[in-house]
């Protein structure tokens, strides 16, 4: 068994496409499915369900999965501690972020590392799940590293998370909005409110839903957006109503605070790695810039 192999099954495994899985590693799909088939010779058993539809593992794939991941960590760490004694810093960091990353400068962030250890290659996933779809990667092998927000009371096992800032959430409403004119609600004044909100997944979301679950109030969300300065300005048009960081609401102009009673919303961003697998020498490099480009809010 040849490292190539399970880092071919690892493509394949989850691209579910020798196509995809191909273009991802840089060689020809010939290539994948020889070594797919190589693999499966040596363990006497099918790993892929293959039909012209897709393409699934089977119950013994599923299982190697894990392992194979285990073993290029293994093998990577290897070469880590090769290289250090090289003083050369190499690999691959993958590295997992929220569209609006408003807490760290993630461009400084990935620029400064490249300055320092150019031959570290680093690959950005931005969520399209939200922190939940982040959390699930990083359990999983696919990423090293995540900017993600996670609630005190959810922390998943197995992800190491530091927080690197908390915010308040406030009640937002356009300048024209009824509720504009007056200085204080409650929870329960906004049962009939249309929303503007993150879809579920992403932690502001969790932490408003919680707020209002815990209060005994049903709220409508109408509009669900992946971005903080979209939602504002969905708000400044009238669209709904939200909860929003501060920093949003000061760039966006036409938006009222009001102070909702009894109720503090706090929405925080942590830097989560794996508690399971130790840290690649070019992971630990960039662990040790995070905190250089943390942005005060």
């Amino acid at each position: 068994m040849e490292l190539r192999q399970l880092e071919h099954f690892i493509a394949v495994a989850e691209e579910l496409s020798f196509t995809r899985a191909a273009r991802r590693l840089h060689v020809v799909q010939s290539g994948v499915s020889a070594a797919i088939r190589s693999l499966e010779r040596e363990l006497g058993c099918a790993l892929f369900e293959r039909t012209s539809q897709q393409v699934r593992l089977t119950g013994a794939g599923a299982a190697l999965l894990p392992e194979a991941r285990a073993t290029l960590h293994a093998a990577q760490a290897a070469q880590d501690a090769v290289r250090e004694a090289q003083d050369t810093l190499r690999g691959t960091v993958n590295v997992g972020a929220m569209a609006s990353v408003e807490v760290v400068d993630l461009p400084a962030l990935l620029g400064q590392l490249h300055a320092r250890h150019p031959a570290i290659d680093v690959r950005l996933r931005l969520a399209t799940t939200g922190s939940a779809g982040l959390a699930h990667a990083l359990l999983s092998g696919d990423l090293d590293v995540a900017f993600l927000s996670l609630p005190e009371e959810h922390k998943p096992a197995g992800i190491d998370a530091r927080e690197l800032a908390t915010v308040p959430l406030v009640l937002v409403v356009s300048a024209a909005h009824p509720l504009a004119q007056r200085g204080k609600v409650a929870l329960a004044d906004l049962a009939g409110e249309p929303f503007v909100d993150f879809p579920p997944g992403y932690g502001n979301r969790e932490v408003v839903d919680r707020a209002f679950a815990v209060a005994g109030v049903v709220r409508r969300v109408a509009l669900e957006v992946p971005d903080i300065d979209m939602g504002a300005a969905l708000v400044r048009h009238g669209l709904g109503i939200a909860f929003l960081p501060p920093f949003a609401v000061a760039r966006t102009p036409g938006l009222h605070v009001l102070d909702v009673h009894g109720t503090q919303l706090r929405w925080s961003m942590h830097l989560g790695t794996s508690s399971t697998r130790r840290p690649s020498s070019a992971l630990r490099a960039l662990l040790d810039l995070v905190g250089h480009h943390v942005i005060a809010l």
